[in-house]
C-alpha cells in the first residue's frame, strides 16, 4: 500500500482534485514508519503529503483524530471499529476562493453509533424471509457441552476455549504441535445445547487449516512473539499483566467507559502439543520455556517438526512468521505442507454433530509464573 500510494499520489495530483481521500484495509499504529506491517495507514499519512482524509480499518480500533503530516498539512485519520458497530463520517466544507479559483478545505470527522438508529423497515421486510434462514441456521442444535468455556480464561493460561481449537486441528493434521488464538474477544459457549452459531464465537473467520514445517527454534521464537504482544514485564503484583491501550501520555486509554487490550486478540497465539511455562518477571523475548512434548517425549530445538496453524497466520498474518521467526515472505509458502478443503468452522460443526457430547476441559499444558504476580494481575 505504502509503494503504491507513493507512486500513484504524484500522477492523481496533476490531475488537480479539490480533495483526495485515501480508503486503506490496515490500522492505523501512529507510527510514522513503513514497517510492512498490517497496520501501516500511519506511514502513508506521515510520509505521502496530498491526502486530506484517510479511512482504515482491519485493526478494529476506533479513530477521530487529525495528524500532521511531514509537509505540514493536516490530515483526518477515521477508523469506525468493527461489526458495523459505528459508521465513520466525515464532514467537509469547500469554499471557493474566486481569484485562484482553487478551493479552502475544512473538514471534521465524528464516530456515528448506529445502536442511536432504529433498522429500516422496508429493508428489514424485504430481506424477512432470508433472515429467518440464516436464523434456522444458526440455531439448529448439533450437540450439547459439558459445561460452560469463556474466551476470558484464554488470556491467563490454558483454557477449554482455545484448546477445543487446538485439538480439533491436531486431530485433523497429524501435526505434533497447533498454534491458536482466541478469536473471540469475549463471548461464551454456555452448558447444554450448542448450535451453529456458537460455532461462530468460538471460530469467527472462514480460516482453512495449514500444515506447516519448523524448527524447534522457530517455534521457540514464534511463541516469544505471540506473548510479547499479549502481556507486560511484571515486578511487583500491582503492575499490569494485559498490555492495554495507553494515551499520548502513557494513561490507561478508555473508550465508552471501557479499557481495550492494545494488540487484537486473535493474534494471542499458544501451542499445543508441548508443555511450556510463560516467566511474567523476565523481558520480552525471553519468557517461554518448553520443557518437553505432552506425551513425554524430548523437544529439540534443532529439530524440524509439523505444525497446525490456520491459513491467516500461515500466510503471513499477525507478523508471527515475519518478524517472530523470521521467514520471509517468499520462503513462507514453501513450508505449507497441505491446507484443508473446508474452512475450520465447517470441521468443526461436523465434529460436534458426529461425536453430540463435547467436554471443553484445558490441556492444562502451559501456565504462568510466577504466581505470586500472575495471580495477582489483570
Amino acid at each position: 500500500m505504502f509503494e503504491t500510494a507513493r507512486k500513484w499520489m504524484p500522477l492523481i495530483k496533476e490531475e488537480k482534485p479539490d480533495l483526495i481521500i485515501g480508503l486503506f484495509h490496515t490500522g492505523w499504529n501512529e507510527s510514522d514508519s513503513d514497517s510492512g506491517t498490517e497496520e501501516g495507514a500511519s506511514a502513508i499519512a506521515y510520509n505521502i503529503p496530498g491526502f486530506d482524509i484517510i479511512f482504515t480499518g482491519h485493526d478494529h480500533k476506533v479513530a477521530n483524530e487529525k495528524i500532521i503530516n511531514k509537509t505540514g498539512d493536516t490530515v483526518l485519520i477515521l477508523n469506525a471499529g468493527s461489526r458495523s458497530m459505528n459508521i465513520a463520517r466525515a464532514d467537509v466544507v469547500l469554499q471557493k476562493d474566486k481569484k485562484s479559483r482553487s478551493y479552502r478545505k475544512s473538514f471534521s470527522g465524528e464516530i456515528v453509533k448506529l445502536s442511536d438508529y432504529l433498522p429500516d423497515s422496508t429493508f428489514m421486510a424485504k430481506f424477512a424471509l432470508n433472515h429467518n434462514k440464516v436464523k434456522d441456521y444458526v440455531d439448529e442444535v448439533i450437540g450439547n457441552s459439558s459445561s460452560t468455556i469463556s474466551s476470558r480464561d484464554s488470556y491467563f493460561g490454558s483454557s477449554g476455549f482455545v484448546d477445543m481449537i487446538h485439538s480439533l486441528q491436531l486431530d485433523l493434521t497429524g501435526a505434533d504441535i497447533s498454534f491458536a488464538a482466541p478469536l473471540s474477544f469475549d463471548v461464551k459457549i454456555k452448558e447444554g445445547p450448542v448450535t451453529v452459531g456458537d460455532m461462530f464465537k468460538l471460530y469467527r473467520f472462514e480460516n482453512m487449516l495449514y500444515t506447516m514445517t519448523m524448527t524447534g527454534e522457530e517455534i521457540l521464537k514464534y511463541l516469544e512473539y505471540s506473548y510479547s504482544g499479549w502481556f507486560n514485564t511484571m515486578d511487583e503484583p500491582n503492575d499490569q499483566l494485559l498490555k492495554f491501550r495507553t494515551d499520548k501520555n502513557g494513561k490507561l486509554a478508555v473508550t465508552d467507559g471501557k479499557a481495550w487490550l492494545k494488540n487484537q486478540a486473535y493474534n494471542f497465539d499458544s501451542a499445543a502439543g508441548i508443555d511450556y511455562i510463560v516467566d511474567i518477571s523476565k523481558p520480552e523475548g525471553s519468557r517461554i520455556s518448553i520443557t518437553a512434548f505432552s506425551n513425554g517425549s524430548i523437544f529439540d530445538l534443532k529439530q524440524t517438526y509439523k505444525v497446525a496453524v490456520n491459513s491467516f497466520r500461515g500466510n503471513g498474518g499477525g507478523g508471527h512468521f515475519y518478524e517472530g521467526v523470521g521467514i520471509n515472505k517468499s520462503e513462507l509458502m514453501s513450508r505449507v505442507n497441505k491446507s484443508t478443503d473446508r474452512d475450520l468452522r465447517f470441521y468443526m460443526i461436523e465434529s460436534i454433530r458426529k461425536e453430540k457430547l463435547i467436554e471443553p476441559e484445558p490441556l492444562n499444558n502451559w501456565k504462568l509464573i510466577p504466581e505470586k504476580l500472575s495471580g495477582k494481575a489483570d
